[in-house]
């Protein structure tokens, strides 16, 4: 008998293997390891050649694969490589996975969060990509229910479901809070009929420009807000008639500021801010607050 022939006890597979006899007697249960024959005693032998499968089969059951897969790979029903990337990928999604987490609880560490803060913290740290992703699109779903793709300012409705593909593999404590508070955001039913109006309404109006210059009302009623000049002063009248012209009725003044009103809400300007947070875009200054300096000038000067 040579070494090729030569068959051992179960203990002496243990020993050269380093495997206990019970974790080897469990394989050999599950047809992971066959026994070459039997003993006059009826104990399992083995062939040397046991000693480079169970190897193999320890190798991958540390790799985090279950015996289902394994039997898979040592009857070459499919290829280590195969296996490789598929637990690769797996193992890939667990990394970010818990990345994400330790990036929340380091998150409430620094923070005196409330009891419902927790909780949502806790949702969305466990939550996969495309669960979060489906929040917002269930969100941007609902409030463009029934309006025209083709309709004007329809297309907004794919730039709000900008998620990135995943979050960073280290998220920063900005990134988290920011989607912490976009869900809260879109969560809100005021927040939800607020998106909603402005999506009807959009699509019920001509796609026309507006009778101003937004970038003019931005920079002129920013500079105004900042030197802390009332709308309803002289001067405020002075750059109104530079953004609208003198000319523009009374009346024609109170519908741009009703029609302006429409379109111009912190929150959503939030909601904006929050999807460049995510995805890293440029910071871009509030505009918000200027157009409602500008649609209270509109309103104190109609007369």
């Amino acid at each position: 008998m040579n070494d090729r022939t030569e068959l051992i006890t179960i203990g002496q597979l243990a020993r050269r293997t380093g495997l206990s006899v019970r974790t080897i007697r469990f394989w050999s249960d599950q047809d992971v390891i066959t026994p070459a024959g039997r003993s006059a005693a009826g104990y399992r032998l083995y062939d040397v050649a046991a000693v480079a499968r169970l190897d193999l089969v320890h190798t991958l059951r540390q790799l985090g694969l279950d015996l289902d897969t394994v039997r898979q790979v040592l009857q070459r029903q499919t290829s280590v490589a195969d296996v490789a990337k598929v637990h690769a990928a797996a193992l890939d999604t667990e990394i970010r996975t818990l990345q994400l987490r330790r990036a929340v609880l380091r998150s409430i560490a620094e923070r005196d969060s409330t009891t419902e803060e927790l909780r949502l913290m806790h949702k969305l740290a466990n939550l996969t990509a495309q669960q979060r992703q489906r929040l917002i699109d269930d969100f941007v779903a609902q409030s463009f229910d029934g309006v025209d793709p083709q309709a004007p300012g329809a297309h907004i409705a794919t730039m709000m479901r900008q998620l990135p593909a995943e979050l960073p593999a280290d998220p920063t404590r900005e990134q988290i809070d920011a989607w912490v508070e976009l869900a809260e955001l879109v969560s809100d039913e005021q927040f939800q009929q607020r998106v909603r109006e402005m999506a009807v309404t959009g699509a019920q109006q001509p796609s026309a420009q507006p009778p101003f210059d937004p970038a003019q009302v931005v920079a002129q009623g920013g500079a105004a807000l900042q030197a802390g000049l009332a709308p309803e002063s002289t001067e405020a009248r002075q750059i109104l008639d530079r953004i609208v012209g003198a000319d523009l009725t009374g009346p024609d003044r109170l519908r741009l500021a009703a029609q302006t009103e429409t379109f111009t809400d912190r929150r959503v300007e939030r909601y904006w801010q929050l999807l460049g947070i995510l995805n890293g875009w440029p910071a871009a200054p509030p505009q918000v607050p200027a157009m409602e300096w500008f649609i209270a000038a509109l309103r104190a000067h109609a007369d």
